[in-house]
């Protein structure tokens, strides 16, 4: 397992389906089949803290962050549209994370690529 959070979060994010990692503002950021953003890292570029930013289902940004907003919030910029912020400088449920990233990938995947992951 890789040795630090931004690590683990870049496997998790590279282990999905032509999936292309380059920067964006700054930070890593992670794109499905090289077009649309679904995550990026946010290492202190807005606070003090280590978190990711990833695109989120209507509803799940707002349940989350009331049940656990010492590890979950609304990132500037794009918390308004409903993508979840997930610090990473706290304990980290890893498994609910890549659950959470697969289903922030499969938001903006194309047709062919949430196929190709729904085989998996």
């Amino acid at each position: 397992m890789p040795a630090t959070p931004q690590d683990r979060l870049r496997a998790l994010c590279l282990a999905l389906p032509e999936c292309e990692e380059r920067p964006s503002h700054g930070e890593s950021a992670w794109f499905a089949g090289g077009k649309r953003m679904f995550a990026t890292l946010a290492d202190h570029h807005h606070d003090d803290r280590t978190a990711c930013w990833l695109a989120a289902p209507p509803g799940l940004q707002e349940h989350l962050v009331a049940a656990d907003p010492d590890r979950f919030f609304r990132p500037p910029y794009v918390g308004h549209r409903g993508w979840l912020g997930v610090h990473l400088d706290v304990e980290v449920d890893w498994p609910h994370l890549a659950d959470l990233l697969t289903a922030a990938y499969g938001l903006v995947a194309p047709a062919r690529l949430r196929a190709a992951l729904e085989e998996r």
